[in-house]
């Protein structure tokens, strides 16, 4: 069975805006409750995480504007992209992961693996001249 191609605007926007897969399964999560919220001990259960983990993964998508916290409900979270766009990307995101599972991963993968070999790199010592 021949893998469906990422479309190419998917692909920066992993490389831009998605920095794990445990964060694009918590949009997934969230995107598939619309009208839901969501607090730390949730998602870190649906998503096999540490609550600390989870924790940080609401603060970054809160920040990313993908969620926002409730302003009566200081400790929940609801997913609300902040943009039409954001909402369409996301959508076309969901799409490529559906289909394309292996290559979303192994991209959002090389994209830090690539920052690990830059950070590691910079520790290579250089022969003299």
């Amino acid at each position: 069975m021949e893998k469906t191609p990422i479309p190419d605007e998917v692909q920066r926007f992993i490389l831009l805006a998605i920095p794990s897969v445990p964060y694009l399964e918590a949009i997934l999560l969230m995107r598939g409750g619309p009208g839901l919220t969501w607090d730390v001990a949730q998602i870190a259960r649906r998503l096999y995480l540490s609550d600390k983990v989870a924790k940080g993964l609401l603060a970054d998508l809160t920040a990313g504007g993908i969620a926002r916290r409730e302003p009566q409900m200081p400790n929940r979270f609801r997913f609300a992209p902040q943009s039409a766009q954001l909402v369409a990307m996301i959508d076309q995101l969901a799409a490529a992961y559906s289909q394309n599972l292996i290559g979303v991963s192994t991209l959002i993968h090389s994209k830090t693996n690539r920052k690990a070999q830059l950070f590691a790199d910079a520790f290579v010592w250089k022969k003299e001249r």
